[in-house]
């Protein structure tokens, strides 16, 4: 391959160069996407004839699926062809996972070496990514998903005979269902490996072809915190520093238990305007009860609460429940795990390495308070790399809180949301927050297909993605050109439980500092209003 492709693997680029071939690299695939989009109606694989995608959903798609944010404002099964699915969006789904490999694996080189210049080859780290990990593990998993009955075809829908016709208007009866099929089993599994999140169909995992087993729901939840949990451990392997990833790893499950715990406890508690009108919302023999509004029977409360937590902080964004029919404090839950940063495991190389502009902030406040020399990984923390770290710790919030403010004060971004007041903007709020991060996920009642939304949110996610790779790959090439430093009695220690709380709280502060006033202008206010609608 390294061949064909005229690449030398023994290389060695600087940061500069390694930024260059990542950018051109996800450009060119960007390009393709759009262009496969635009021409699938003369496509082979196409058999239900579908037409080519319009230009705004095309461009909003190709920059969705490049940057790892699998954003969808498209029905999957009634806008793309099978050959669209696969070799534009799954493809990228590899690609855009082994990206954020890639720039976290230099971001671990330019730690562990000592006055270098280089930071690796983007080409053999791609290609070893791809090949070596997200492959194998893929081909693993569906083969299990078609065990489990996911479809893997080429044939077109199936059309069955309903027991009973189905009502049309006007008196009119349909006694047939037309029943979506496809090469389904290899998307959703690099879907979720990939903490991509971009589904087959237009419900994602909520549609029982994605996930028609309670063995096929657990392996895609397993496999969408897999590979960014095993990384943390990567990175301690690498280091040869095995307690510096076990910190990282604590410090993303500190964060990541309460919140499965709280919107668990808000969903199981039901909705509090049904039951002012005697609804029976409580456990039994029966029923799971609590709110199961836009909830598959199937997963019930604790399996939505699960997911929606799970794919928030993963940078996964696929769903098995429809989050906006989530109540307020259930849904605000998510939409604050994105708005960490995505760094509570996050995507695929993209989580860890935003968790480590985190552990540089941490180092550096928690140094200077206490008298301690600023250090992470036996290497000095300066003032270009604390520049490059704010840098990624304060642009995903500004695309977030910026693209909301402009969505509210225009009415192409006020027609979008379908409902009034307070979750109207939770739901404008929500798509930032999802592009701003590159999560993917939405709250489903907003109207994203129209011309201010494709574009609006295509730059966010643009911008977030590739603003903070480039600043990434700057600390790695600063650090790889520093000596390592001897640990000393001055030495701030950051692979102690110690270490685990400053991080968690680094993360936790600048989330609340950032986004709490916004989140109390949506969910918080709405909570507050059904409370007082009950009074």
């Amino acid at each position: 391959m390294y061949r064909v492709a005229g690449i030398d693997p023994s290389e060695d680029m600087g940061w500069r160069m390694y930024a260059e071939a990542v950018l051109a690299f996800n450009l060119l695939g960007m390009l393709a996407v759009y262009a496969l989009q635009r021409l699938q109606a003369v496509l082979p694989l196409n058999p239900s004839g579908l037409p080519g995608v319009a230009p705004e959903i095309a461009f909003n798609t190709a920059v969705s699926f490049a940057t790892n944010t699998n954003w969808q404002s498209y029905g999957g099964e009634t806008t793309m062809s099978y050959f669209t699915q696969m070799l534009a969006l799954t493809v990228q789904n590899f690609v855009s996972a082994a990206t954020g490999m890639v720039v976290l694996v230099a971001l671990i080189r330019g730690f562990i070496r000592r006055q270098s210049d280089g930071v690796g080859n983007f080409w053999q780290d791609l290609v070893r990514s791809t090949l070596h990990i997200l492959l194998p593990l893929s081909t693993a998993m569906a083969l299990a998903l078609v065990w489990q009955g996911t479809p893997q075809t080429f044939a077109d829908a199936a059309r069955i005979e309903t027991i009973e016709p189905l009502r049309l208007p006007a008196g009119h009866s349909e006694p047939r269902q037309t029943i979506a099929l496809g090469p389904v089993a290899s998307q959703v599994a690099i879907k979720q490996l990939g903490t991509n999140g971009g589904g087959f169909y237009n419900v994602n995992s909520a549609h029982p072809l994605e996930c028609p087993t309670p063995l096929a729901d657990f392996l895609q939840a397993l496999a969408i915190l897999l590979i960014p949990a095993a990384l943390c451990f990567t990175l301690g392997e690498m280091a040869r520093a095995p307690r510096q990833g076990a910190v990282l790893f604590a410090s993303m499950v500190v964060l990541l238990v309460p919140a499965l715990v709280a919107t668990t406890v808000a969903e199981q508690a039901g909705n509090p305007l049904l039951a002012s009108l005697g609804v029976d919302q409580a456990a039994s023999s029966l029923s799971g009860g609590g709110n199961m509004e836009g909830k598959e029977v199937r997963f019930g409360v604790a399996g939505s609460a699960r997911w929606a937590v799970a794919t928030t902080a993963a940078s996964n964004g696929s769903v098995n429940s429809m989050h906006d029919s989530f109540t307020p404090l259930g849904g605000l839950v998510p939409m604050w795990m994105m708005q960490l940063g995505e760094v509570v495991f996050g995507g695929v190389g993209s989580g860890l390495y935003g968790m480590l502009a985190f552990a540089i902030l941490a180092v550096f406040v928690s140094g200077l308070m206490v008298g301690r020399t600023p250090e992470y990984l036996g290497k000095k923390i300066e003032a270009y790399e604390m520049k490059m770290a704010a840098l990624i710790v304060l642009v995903p919030p500004a695309l977030v809180l910026t693209g909301t403010a402009l969505a509210c004060a225009t009415s192409a971004g006020r027609a979008g949301a379908s409902n009034p007041g307070p979750h109207g903007f939770s739901e404008i709020l929500y798509a930032f927050s999802s592009c701003g991060n590159n999560n993917g996920s939405a709250f489903a009642g907003l109207s994203a297909g129209s011309p201010f939304y494709a574009f609006a949110l295509g730059v966010a996610m643009l911008a977030s993605r590739y603003w903070l790779i480039v600043p990434v790959l700057a600390i790695a090439g600063s650090m790889a050109r520093k000596k390592r430093v001897p640990v000393t009695s001055g030495t701030l220690r950051t692979d102690t439980p110690l270490f685990v709380v400053i991080l968690a709280a680094t993360v936790f502060l600048v989330g609340a500092l950032t986004f709490v006033p916004a989140l109390a202008l949506g969910p918080v206010a709405e909570h507050v209003d059904a409370l007082q609608h009950l009074r």
